[in-house]
């Protein structure tokens, strides 16, 4: 299934909020509309965040009065400067954006052509994710065997990308193959993406699955019962994996158990250029640490840290999945060149 899909001048998505109890699909018609739906985390994931943002772009173009190319390219500044401020750890968002707008100034044709060209671009932009996707999860194979028991953190899966999933495609394609796994899926406090996302898309599946308490990793670990971890990425940088609140933990707890480690993520969450002390990690509303959905679970004024992200040094990763093959551990040294 298409998490994100243009249809005749908008775009049309699933609520995440709302997911598992209500399947609601989000008709959004400009910019400003997608970059609150990004804000709210009705669209998440740091692979979806990269189409979403190619899809504004492309409504700021499709809804463009601009008369020349220079009230256009304005106009797509300005979008692009509110995008870049919804979430500042994903790389991707940041990635199709800038990709987009190299693009359309190298574009030397008419006014209206670029405004078509934008919009052609950004679909594009989503069938290659697709694609990525895909071969992820096929290149995955030799890492994964019947009978393993893979424990996933977050929501890398279809839902978190424009089909398939990173993480979860790593776990389908497995299973398509016919391996008998099992997945056991920590719940991911604050926002519960495993225990909402990652288990609804498992179940839907068929695949078994068992929700697990964050804090219950270290106890199954010990136990014996986690043959492998895959998780997927916001951002890999020249040293480290930045990922959802939770993995750095995991990953920890994976060495001392000689539990593999794998990432599985596209090409554009790579981010070579700068390493993980250069990165702004998000903070989010502490509403999300002290209540449950509308329901408050701390005492009131309590302070809060709530880090969306955490960082992951690449000497707990085993081996990270991308589209064009798998890099070892032994090298992730050089591995920034073969980007």
């Amino acid at each position: 299934m298409r998490t994100i899909e243009w249809r005749d001048g908008a775009v049309f998505t699933v609520d995440q909020t709302r997911l598992p109890l209500e399947n609601v699909v989000l008709k959004i018609e400009t910019d400003e509309q997608m970059a609150e739906a990004i804000k709210k985390m009705r669209i998440r994931g740091a692979p979806l965040l990269g189409a979403a943002s190619a899809f504004a772009l492309a409504l700021t173009a499709y809804h463009s009065k601009a008369g020349s190319k220079e009230e256009f390219f304005s106009e797509l500044e300005d979008s692009a400067t509110m995008l870049k401020k919804t979430r500042p750890t994903a790389v991707n968002l940041f990635w199709a954006i800038d990709q987009l707008l190299s693009n359309a100034r190298a574009f030397s044709g008419k006014l209206e052509h670029l405004k078509s060209d934008i919009i052609k671009e950004a679909k594009t932009f989503a069938d290659n994710d697709a694609k990525a996707n895909r071969a992820i999860g096929q290149n995955s194979s030799k890492l994964i065997d019947s009978g393993d028991v893979i424990l996933t953190h977050c929501n890398a899966g279809e839902l978190a990308t424009v089909e398939y999933g990173t993480a979860l495609g790593v776990i389908r394609n497995a299973w398509d193959q016919g391996k008998r796994i099992k997945v056991f899926a920590t719940e991911t406090r604050p926002k519960l993406q495993g225990a909402r996302l990652t288990v609804y898309e498992l179940k839907r599946d068929g695949i078994p699955v068992t929700l697990i308490t964050d804090g219950m990793v270290g106890y199954l670990m010990h136990s014996g019962c986690i043959d492998k971890v895959v998780v997927g990425a916001d951002r890999i940088v020249k040293d480290a994996v930045i990922n959802k609140i939770g993995t750095f933990t995991i990953a920890v707890l994976a060495k001392e158990h000689k539990i593999p480690f794998f990432v599985a993520a596209p090409k554009s969450t790579f981010d070579f250029a700068h390493k993980a002390e250069d990165i702004v990690i998000e903070e989010r509303n502490p509403n999300e640490v002290t209540h449950i959905g509308s329901h408050q679970i701390a005492p009131k004024d309590t302070n809060v840290f709530n880090p969306a992200f955490d960082i992951t040094p690449l000497k707990y990763v085993t081996a990270i999945i991308w589209e064009g093959g798998v890099y070892y551990k032994e090298d992730f040294e050089g591995f920034a060149a073969f980007s």
